[in-house]
Order: C-alpha cells, then structure tokens, then sequence
C-alpha cells in the first residue's frame, strides 16, 4: 500500500463519533488559496490591458528563464496538461508572441520560441507584475519573506514526495 493510501486509511480509522474542530483559517490550503486567488485577480486584471492571458503569462515566465523548450517540457515547467498548453500555444502564436518548430534532433519534438514581440512584452509586464508582489508584501520584512518561502517550498516539497 503507497504512502498516500496509508495516510488515508488512518485517517478514515481515526473518524469519531465526536464532531472534529478545525476552523478553515487554520488550514494551510485554505490561507494559501485565499491569497493564491487574489494574486490570480490582481495578475488577470493587471494583464488585461496587454492582450496577455493568465495563462499565456506562466508560459512566457518559462520561456523569457529558457528559450526553445519544447512543449512537454514548458507543460512540465508550467504545471499545466499538455493539451492545455497545445490551446494556450495556439493562441500565443496568433498573438505573435511564440513559433513553434520541430527539432531537429528528435523530430517528434517541438521546440517553443519567444518572437521578438514575446520577448518585448517582458519589460513592460514584469514591473507591473513585481508591483503586485511589492503590494501583497507591503510591511513584512525581509526576513519573513524569506522564512515564508523557506516554508512554502518544504510544504510543496512535502507534497510532492507524499506523491512518490
């Protein structure tokens, strides 16, 4: 039985007649997603103007870091389906941000590439997006910030290994 399926079943074992306290601002998931929707409003309402989805942003993040994944690995880089990322692509080449072409090592593999307007959308958006991120860390310090993605980052990475 997986690790995964262990914690379940305890967990089911552990159900009692008693009514179980556990007030959602207590939960981790519950402030993380409260606050992730937020930042998501911001972004959306901040990108709005530019012509840049939600969506399109995450992939143009990833490709403004590496140029020329291909699409399984901007999926990956992503944390989206690779079919999502096929739609998402579709648009972005309409739009002139990206092409796509078949590598020439692998030909059953698609390398993505920022157009020189994909590219030139970077410096108009990343300070709006950072003014985002200065807002929603208006008065906590450096310190806290630093312990909040220390912790952030145990918590995904709890996640992921509960997974495996």
């Amino acid at each position: 039985m997986s690790k995964t399926k262990n914690v379940k079943k305890m967990a089911m074992d552990e159900v009692s007649a008693e009514p179980f306290n556990y007030p959602p601002e207590l939960s981790a998931g519950y402030v993380v997603r409260i606050a992730h929707r937020l930042l998501q409003r911001e972004l959306e309402e901040t990108l709005a103007f530019s012509g840049v989805s939600r969506g399109q942003w995450f992939f143009l993040r990833a490709l403004w870091n590496e140029d020329g994944l291909t699409q399984r690995e901007l999926s990956a880089r992503v944390g989206m389906m690779e079919p999502t990322t096929v739609v998402a692509l579709n648009g972005m080449e309409k739009s002139k941000l990206v092409y796509r072409v078949r590598d020439k090592g692998d030909r059953r593999k698609v390398r993505v590439h920022l157009t020189e307007t994909g590219r030139g959308v970077r410096e108009k958006l990343l300070p709006l997006v950072k003014k985002i991120n200065d807002r929603a860390t208006a008065g906590i310090s450096a310190h806290d910030l630093r312990k909040f993605h220390l912790v952030i980052e145990q918590m995904t990475e709890n996640l992921r290994n509960e997974k495996e």
